[in-house]
């Protein structure tokens, strides 16, 4: 192949490459907006400035394009709290819990996102197959933290509901009518640290 013909096949990649991260794009602002029933392939194609049918060349159908979306946006909570314990901000079960709550409160699409996974369903299992693979790395954090203050029986099932309980938070009062953003991250940072506390008395006592 010569040189020419090189750099033409690298452009085109690189082209398709940014059409596609393009279109995640339209459909992560989307995905925070709307519930997943309300959000169609030409909405996406309309935040994103193409034609619908050129979104298909990219992703075979919505799930698809959900799921790429969502793991994208996870791998962002991955590389958060990796940098969060690099700096010495988890230094346990409480550092954690509020670390979770920054997160979400701070990644809105992603939170409306996995909570869709959580609440509705209706995602084919390879898609969920994916999501699962996301869950479990993080319940893998959780359970070494459960572990390091002494958990030795049903690590993974107090994980289980160490999550939930925090992702009840988010949901519950994450849009607190009548209150501003940091009050409402303020209450929610105390709630965490309540939950916490309550999760790591239980499993020690």
């Amino acid at each position: 192949m010569t040189q020419a013909k090189t750099t033409l096949k690298r452009l085109r990649e690189e082209e398709r490459e940014a059409r596609k991260n393009l279109i995640i794009d339209a459909a992560i602002a989307l995905f925070a907006q709307r519930p997943y029933n309300q959000v169609g392939m030409r909405d996406i194609a309309a935040e994103a400035g193409l034609s619908a049918a050129s979104i298909y060349r990219y992703f075979a159908d919505r799930d698809d394009l959900f799921i790429e979306a969502f793991i994208r946006e996870s791998s962002g909570i991955e590389a958060f709290f990796n940098q969060a314990d690099g700096e010495g901000r988890i230094r346990g079960i409480e550092d954690a819990a509020l670390r979770f709550v920054e997160f979400l409160f701070d990644h809105d699409a992603f939170f409306q996102m996995m909570t869709y996974f959580m609440v509705e369903g209706g995602i084919r299992s390879q898609s969920l197959d994916r999501f699962n693979q996301f869950e479990r790395k993080l319940l893998d954090h959780i359970d070494e933290l459960f572990r390091k203050t002494g958990v030795g029986e049903n690590v993974r099932l107090l994980s289980h509901a160490f999550f939930a309980s925090l992702n009840g938070l988010l949901i519950t009062f994450r849009n607190y009518p009548g209150r501003s953003p940091e009050e409402v991250r303020r209450h929610l940072d105390r709630l965490a640290v309540l939950v916490a506390r309550v999760y790591q008395k239980g499993a020690t006592a």
